[in-house]
């Protein structure tokens, strides 16, 4: 393996996932990548990303990682994010991502997506980035996570939403107070309230 290689496999691995304009805008050449991959050393995941062939780094949440890189505006909400918080024993076989009222929806073949179109401050608040697999991924705080799921009681139903306050108190994830604050931010607190006052 050449220097040059050896070079952007190491850029490969130390970025998780890359996309080949990603490489580009590095220095190498797309023929570089396609070399990495035919001789084993660097796997296509998806359309159009590439990671180090290594099973021991990909975690759980792999699948927000491969959105994340695909859909960087997008924000991991709803199911997806209670399953990353451990707020629910539902297992999503999908990510549901939040995107823009007006924005271009996303092509993804895969992980499938589940998206919803958030608009102001239901899609601008409550956003925490974290680091997983090498990746930022952008996903909303349990607590609007957890005003989310009352939001869109219809599409996860009540007793999850139900499920998400109760294990957010219980684990001491957010507060009353910050579940309240961000209730009435997306008007949804006459919604919640009488659960509130139920599990406090």
């Amino acid at each position: 393996m050449s220097k040059r290689q050896s070079e952007l496999l190491r850029f490969i691995s130390k970025s998780g996932i890359i996309r080949p304009h990603e490489i580009v805008q590095q220095g190498w050449r797309r023929s570089e990548l396609a070399r990495l991959e035919a001789n084993g050393s660097v796997s296509r995941i998806a359309r159009g990303l590439y990671t180090v062939r290594t099973t021991d780094s990909q975690t759980e949440n792999h699948g927000l990682v491969q959105v994340a890189k695909r859909v960087p505006n997008g924000v991991v909400c709803l199911l997806s994010a209670l399953r990353f918080h451990n707020m629910t024993t539902q297992l999503p076989h999908e990510v549901w991502l939040a995107i823009g009222n007006k924005a271009r929806s996303p092509n993804v073949e895969y992980p499938p997506l589940h998206v919803v179109r958030f608009s102001g401050v239901a899609l601008s608040e409550g956003i925490q980035t974290t680091v997983v697999e090498d990746v930022a991924i952008r996903i909303y705080s349990p607590a609007k996570t957890v005003v989310d799921c009352f939001r869109y009681r219809n599409k996860v139903g009540i007793d999850v939403a139900i499920e998400a306050l109760r294990e957010c108190k219980r684990k001491r994830l957010a507060t009353i107070d910050e579940i309240w604050h961000i209730a009435q931010v997306c008007r949804i607190g006459k919604v919640i309230e009488p659960y509130l006052q139920v599990v406090e």
